[in-house]
This record gives C-alpha cells, structure tokens and sequence, in this order.
C-alpha cells in the first residue's frame, strides 16, 4: 500500500526553513523596528550599508528599493538617455535591460559563452560596433553574474576602458561569489544587487543596493533614491525616484548576513553532489578558474531533443519542483525585440533558451532530498 503514497514535494527555494533557523532572530529585529517606528531610513539601514561595505570592501554602498531601481539610479546618475547605447547579454532577466529603456537609452544585446552563461567579451565587440553603425553612442556595459558566478571581468574592463564605457556590474544573483579572489561589489563604476526573496541573500519582499567607490556617484545616488532632494527637501535639485529599502527589510537582511557564509558553503556542497550524480547524463554548470558561484540557481543543459516540458512533468510527479530560465532571451520578447543585437546574432542565447532547466537549490536541501532529484532526472531522462 506505501507504494501509493507520494512524497512530499521538494522545495524549489526554501526560505521557511532559513525563516526557522533565524526564528527568534528575525523576531527581535523586527520588533525593534516596531518599536522605534522608523519605518522609513531608519538606523537599520544604514548599518546594514556600513555591514555590506564591510563584506565586500566597498567604499560606498547605497540600498534601494529593488535590483532593477539599482541599475536605473545609476543610469540616471550617469544622465544616460536618448541616443546612447547600453550593452547587456541577451540571456537574462528582463530588469537588466528595462532601466535603459526607461531612460530613453537604447539596449544593444550581446551573447553569452555556452559554459559559463555570461557576456561572451568577442561578442560585446560586435554589439559596440553594431551600436555604432546603428548611429547609437555606446557608453554603458552591464555584466551580469548570471545565476551566481561570476562574469569575465577582466575581459570586459578591457574592452570597456578602450572604447570609453562605464561598467555596472548586474550581481543581483552574483552578490557573494568572487572572481579571482575579490568579491564582487568592487568592479567598474558600480555594482547593483537584488534581496528579492528568492535571491541566495534575500529580504522579506522587495530590496536592493548599490556598491561603488566612486564618491560623486554616490551622493548623487542617494539624492536620486529620495526624489532627487538636495540640501533642502523641498529644492529637488535633480530628477529622482521613491528609490529607498525600508527599514523592515534592512533590519532583515543585517540578520541573514550573519549566517550569508554558512549558506554559501552549504549551496556549494549541494552543486558539487548535483555535479557528481549528473554530470554523466547532462550538461552540468561549470565554474570558470578563479570564480567561486552563490549558485542562485543549479541550471543544467539537458540532452539535444529531450522533449524539455516532458522532463519537467516527469519530474514534478516525482515531486521535483523545475523552473526555466530563461524560455525566451531578451531580445526574442515582444516589448525588446526590436532593439539591436550584436553582429553575427546570438546563437549562445537562443540555445540556452530551448534546452537549459533548473534544479532544486538552496542551503536547506538535505542529501536525502538531492538523492531524490538526482534519481527523477536519470530516470527521466532514460525513461
């Protein structure tokens, strides 16, 4: 009769069991906010500014209202609008390409490398060039650290420097990981994160930063992110945005840091058991040398023409939760196709986007659990 029992399903993304370890922890800090009712720039959040400065070893850190408001103040900071050209890769999550859009700019797409997932360098040099025949001025680059590791920075700064271009640095599911043992926050004019709950270090609902050592940018930053206020609050000195992290969240995020390492050692160990139980059957992620990964997501490729829908319902009657990111790259969707694209296309991306599925991952899966994903892929996959 057991045989009848289906398991319980596995968590795609555990944040309940973080939520119970952090119990009484995340309690306390709530109930001081509650009990000072600075809900707005409150203490909290400016000691968890100094906390993530200290954690990276950035000079300045701005907090925010999201990840994709990051990308944007700095944008706004920059004055980038009509007529300039913002590179990004194609594959990703629609936020890295909006703020350019919201700004007048024009985002040009790039493609990735098929191994790591990120800006492929040789490519971000035929979209500067196909910008520039588009009559378009490049001057931004946004790198993003694609499902949790890092992208080729040195390349990029390379590339960026000889064609006059600033850097935003898009670790919103990077931030933690290190390249060539510096952690991110550091490289180009400014690094942009995300604590959307799902992220590896996550708030309570929405929230983000920004990291620079760039003084200027940060105070027009922090003036951007509160309307644009100068001295006075009544002289908007600049256009601005309701950008600001309530203190909620930041008092939030000041407790999940405390346990950040711990939690990226455990998402580590968990891609090193996936490696090992899959790598024979699918095309499992690799790391490029020098990088370490958060592993935002544990994203594999699976076998030319596996039927990918098929997969994943086979999977989720075995109570594997899958997800797809992502079934369309940015420059396939319908509000963003018609933007430019480096020359020679983006074959990378739209690969990626038809054979790529995402596993169960996070800090919480025990190995008993990622036993039970390991056997529901091979058996899908032989099925």
């Amino acid at each position: 009769m057991n045989q009848h029992l289906r398991s319980e399903p596995i968590p795609f993304i555990d944040v309940a069991s973080q939520r119970v370890r952090l119990g009484a922890s995340l309690d306390a800090a709530v109930k001081r906010v509650m009990d000072h009712c600075q809900f707005v720039n409150g203490p909290e959040v400016f000691e968890l500014e100094k906390q993530l400065a200290a954690y990276c070893g950035a000079k300045h850190v701005v907090a925010c209202s999201n990840g994709t408001d990051a990308l944007l103040m700095v944008l706004m900071a920059r004055n980038v609008g009509p007529g300039d050209a913002v590179l990004c890769p194609s594959f990703t999550f629609i936020a890295t390409a909006s703020p350019a859009a919201r700004t007048g700019a024009t985002p040009v797409y790039v493609d990735v490398d098929e191994t790591t997932f990120n800006m492929d360098p040789e490519s971000l040099k035929r979209g500067i060039a196909a910008a520039r025949k588009a009559g378009l001025k490049p001057v931004a680059v946004i790198p993003v650290d694609l499902f949790g590791q890092p992208a080729d920075h040195d390349a990029i700064a390379e590339i960026a420097a000889a064609e006059g271009l600033f850097i935003i640095d898009d670790a919103a599911q990077g931030f933690g990981a290190s390249y060539k043992g510096r952690k991110l926050g550091t490289f180009g004019l400014a690094t942009t994160t995300s604590f959307f709950p799902a992220k590896p270090l996550g708030c309570f609902g929405d929230g983000g930063a920004i990291l620079t050592d760039d003084d200027e940018l940060a105070a027009t930053l922090r003036s951007i992110r509160v309307h644009g206020q100068g001295v006075d609050k009544y002289d908007n000195v600049r256009l601005g945005l309701t950008g600001r992290l309530d203190t909620m969240q930041a008092a939030i995020l000041i407790e999940k840091l405390k346990i950040f390492d711990d939690e990226i050692a455990a998402r580590n160990k968990v891609a090193e058991r996936y490696a090992r139980g899959l790598s024979n059957v699918v095309t499992v992620p690799r790391l490029a040398p020098g990088n370490t990964s958060v592993w935002a997501q544990y994203t594999i490729r699976l076998p030319e023409g596996t039927d990918r829908d098929g997969f994943a319902a086979a999977l989720k009657a075995q109570g594997v939760p899958t997800a797809v990111y992502y079934g369309k790259s940015m420059h396939q969707q319908s509000a963003y196709r018609q933007y430019p694209v480096a020359e020679g296309g983006l074959p990378a991306c739209e690969s990626l986007s038809q054979d790529v599925i995402s596993l169960p991952m996070h800090a919480y899966l025990t190995e008993a659990d990622q036993e039970r994903v390991i056997a529901a892929v091979r058996g899908a996959l032989a099925g």
